[in-house]
């Protein structure tokens, strides 16, 4: 009888684990610049990239395209523990001429989104075609990031909804086929210029047939939002070996539903996000929320069961982007689950 019910337990045990365990989970990180101080904003020191890339060797991370990992994740086959991709936004020329190196000596690979309209402009400061011609040769993965790199979800001076909605088709089908002119590349991702999206924006990257891209963070799993996946930027700022060590193991926030999932704000709108959670809200007790310039908050649990928690910024968010991003420890020590949400004002 003991072992019967030895058996039982151990069975319950596993099932509880096999149906919760992340099998399929991965982290992106975005990168812009290498080794151009003047622009810390988007640009990395080359000693903080090679720690980093140091750190993941070491450690030994399997590194993927971004749409390998989409596809592994779309068709819920299971990625190895600790995937990471590398991606970069605007193909500057210290892609060509310190990354690409960096990661062709340990065989990764990387992606690359590009705005073409500066390309062809032939912009000093961006790769030529012919530069991103011999990299794709060697099995980097290029992909949108549109044509003219604008503002995306705001309209010109005059624009209704059907103007913009066919001002924006154009711009990212003419960036699809200048790659494919160029590059004979017909990867389905787009990165949205500067991380910003609307509702309106997604519906029409999705109604394309394309996986969007933001530039909030977070980590990667089967259950993710394909309308804006996250990536973790990293910037002069950001670029310790201890923060990217953190957010190289993060693992995904396993959110159900986050409401709303516009970020774009009328102008006297309150910041409130409402998650629900796998698991009870006793699972999630360590759970922290932090505010862009305001630090910490206090979550406000509206259900045990399922696990619904409401945050709000104590103060108005200011113009342009914001993040609430929250965390919670994991079993696994130095490990977290990670969940961030964009909001814009205009």
């Amino acid at each position: 009888m003991k072992r019967a019910s030895i058996a039982i337990l151990l069975f319950l045990s596993w099932t509880w684990h096999a149906c919760h365990a992340q099998t399929s989970h991965a982290v992106a990180f975005i990168y812009h610049q290498f080794g151009n101080d003047a622009v810390p904003q988007t640009n990395v020191p080359l000693a903080a990239f090679d720690a980093q890339l140091d750190f993941l060797e070491r450690e030994r991370f399997t590194v993927l395209s971004l749409g390998e990992i989409v596809t592994r994740l779309r068709s819920q086959v299971a990625l190895p523990e600790r995937t990471v991709a590398i991606t970069i936004d605007d193909a500057y020329r210290s892609v060509y001429n310190q990354a690409y190196p960096r990661l062709r000596r340990r065989g990764w690979p990387m992606t690359v989104f590009v705005s073409t309209d500066a390309v062809d402009a032939r912009s000093p400061a961006l790769m030529t075609w012919r530069q991103m011609r011999e990299l794709a040769e060697q099995g980097v993965e290029f992909a949108n990031h549109s044509a003219s790199h604008d503002y995306l979800i705001r309209r010109k001076p005059g624009e209704d909804a059907s103007r913009w909605r066919e001002r924006i088709e154009r711009d990212i089908a003419r960036a699809q086929t200048r790659i494919q002119q160029e590059l004979g590349t017909t990867t389905m991702l787009f990165a949205y210029p500067y991380g910003e999206y609307s509702k309106e924006l997604t519906d029409i990257v999705q109604h394309l047939g394309y996986v969007g891209i933001g530039q909030h963070s977070g980590a990667l799993w089967e259950h993710s939002d394909f309308r804006a996946l996250p990536r973790f930027p990293v910037n002069t700022t950001y670029s310790s070996l201890d923060d990217f060590r953190t957010k190289a193991l993060a693992l995904p926030l396993p959110v159900v539903r986050a409401t709303p999932f516009d970020p774009v704000l009328a102008q006297s709108a309150a910041a409130v996000l409402e998650v629900e959670l796998q698991g009870d809200a006793k699972r999630w007790r360590e759970l922290k929320c932090y505010v862009n310039g305001q630090g910490a908050h206090e979550v406000t649990w509206l259900s045990q069961s399922p696990a619904i928690f409401r945050v709000e910024a104590r103060q108005a968010l200011p113009r342009g982007r914001s993040r609430y991003n929250c965390t919670a420890p994991s079993d696994q020590r130095g490990r977290y689950y990670w969940f961030s949400h964009l909001w814009i004002r205009p």
